[in-house]
Formats: C-alpha cells, sequence, structure tokens
C-alpha cells in the first residue's frame, strides 16, 4: 500500500468500513463511530467535490453546501493531487446509475 496514512490503527477502520454490507450498516455503524458534526464535515466534502467535478463555481458550492471557500479550495486540491480515490468513487456511481 502506498498512502501516506498507512498505520495500524487507519488500516482496521478500514477493514471494518469494508464489512459493512448495506446501507442501514453504514448507518448504524457511522452514527456509533462519528459524532454528527463529523459526519456532516464528511459529507459536505463528498458533495463539494463532486459539485467541482461537475464543473459548478465556488459561489453555486457556498449556497447549496454550506462549505467555505476554504473547505471547498482543499476539497479541489485533493481533486487536483490526491490520491484519486474521489474519481474512483464518482466513475462507480455513474456507472452504476446508468445501469439503473
Amino acid at each position: 500500500m502506498t498512502s501516506k496514512l498507512n498505520d495500524e490503527n487507519i488500516e482496521f477502520l478500514y477493514d471494518a468500513i469494508l464489512e459493512l454490507r448495506d446501507k442501514e450498516e453504514c448507518y448504524k455503524f457511522f452514527e456509533d463511530l462519528c459524532t454528527i458534526n463529523e459526519l456532516k464535515s464528511i459529507s459536505q466534502r463528498i458533495v463539494v467535490a463532486r459539485m467541482l467535478t461537475e464543473k459548478n463555481v465556488y459561489s453555486d458550492i457556498v449556497a447549496a453546501t454550506g462549505a467555505s471557500t476554504a473547505t471547498i479550495s482543499r476539497v479541489n486540491r485533493s481533486l487536483s493531487y490526491g490520491a484519486g480515490g474521489y474519481d474512483e468513487i464518482f466513475k462507480r456511481l455513474n456507472e452504476k446509475k446508468r445501469e439503473k
């Protein structure tokens, strides 16, 4: 694994997440694991990333999500210079949407 975040605790977390079977299990697990604010922040970031990949401008993203321009900039940097995780997930979600 080449991630900068590779350590035992993170490895254990990812292994646990990969054991989740459906959305209901995700709700239960993440509700136990995270605070409401943490979940809102994480979900806000992925929506910001989606909107950025759809070429929305910052002002529209702020209006739709309530994210600060600093958060939008951080997410934009991840999209441009990150590990490609957002791209992979959006690709899979789009494929799934097309299959329906």
